[in-house]
Formats: C-alpha cells, structure tokens, sequence
C-alpha cells in the first residue's frame, strides 16, 4: 500500500508545487487531524489547507456536511486571495513600475496583446463593446461606450461625413 504522502504528491503537487489553491479535510474520526499535523502528507501540501472540520455523518451526508461547514473557510481562503492582489496592485503603483494599466481601453489593449498577469474588474461596470463599419470607407473601429454614451448618435456617424456606420 502505497502512503498517503506519495498519493497527496501524485495528485495535487506539479512541478514541485502544490495545484490547488486550498484542501478541505474533513472527518468524524481523529485521521484528518493526524493526518494534518504529523508527516503523513507530503509537506507542500500542509501549506495549502484551509481547513480542518468535523462532520457527523459519512458517506454522501458526510460530503454535504463537509461542503457547508467549509463554506467560511473556502470564503475567507477567497478573501485572503483577493486581499493578496489588492495589495500587489497598490505597490505597483507606489512603485511607478509601469506594470498597471487603468481603464477600460488601456485595459483592452494590454489583454489583446496577452501583457495581463491578472485583471481585477469593477462588477457593475456597465460599458458595452461595439464594433462599427464604416460601409463607405470599409473600415471598422471598436467603441467602448458606457449607457450616456450609447444615447448620443454622434459614436455611430461618419464624423467627416455624418452618415450613419453599420
């Protein structure tokens, strides 16, 4: 019987580091814990549990225990990870290290040109994307237009010649 650490690093460690953000043990006998505490688990993967619970029931009831009783752990495991982003995004710009763009359209063009390591986005951001031609001309543009924006005509007008652009 192969040991519990060998299978921990056979399925949650590549390339020397763990591949999960975070491991949920759970248990209504005393294994998990020992297993959490002592070195039965390859110790790369110590750093990446979030939790250690108790449930009362096995199998499938054992399960859904488990998933609502992590539900604060997984959550806070969230909210140090976005704490952690935050933070690097604020010291690059304390830094003037150039590597933070603002704003949609800067934000557009460092994506298109695969420079983003991670985005971080306003959840009620409300700009729509519109791709226009100019059927007289034949060429097309791309507008990022927020609501008061979408209302005034003059963004889907030739400006030269005010026709209207497809």
């Amino acid at each position: 019987m192969r040991k519990v650490a060998e299978l921990t690093g056979q399925h949650f460690i590549t390339n020397d580091l763990p591949n999960v953000a975070g491991l949920v043990l759970a248990g209504n006998a005393d294994f998990k814990t020992e297993l959490s505490e002592t070195d039965m688990l390859d110790k790369r993967i110590g750093r990446v549990i979030i939790a250690v619970l108790d449930i009362s029931y096995g199998g499938e009831n054992g399960l859904n225990e488990a998933i609502t009783l992590a539900g604060d752990a997984l959550t806070n495991s969230n909210f140090v990870a976005e704490k952690k982003l935050v933070s690097k995004f604020f010291e690059e710009i304390a830094l003037d290290t150039g590597m933070v763009v603002f704003g949609v359209e800067d934000t557009i063009k460092a994506m298109e040109l695969g420079a983003l390591e991670s985005m971080m986005l306003f959840e009620e951001l409300e700009i729509k994307r519109y791709v226009v031609k100019n059927p007289f001309k034949g060429d097309t543009k791309t507008l990022l237009l927020n609501p008061t924006q979408e209302k005034n005509s003059k963004y889907f007008k030739d400006a030269e010649t005010g026709k209207d652009l497809e």
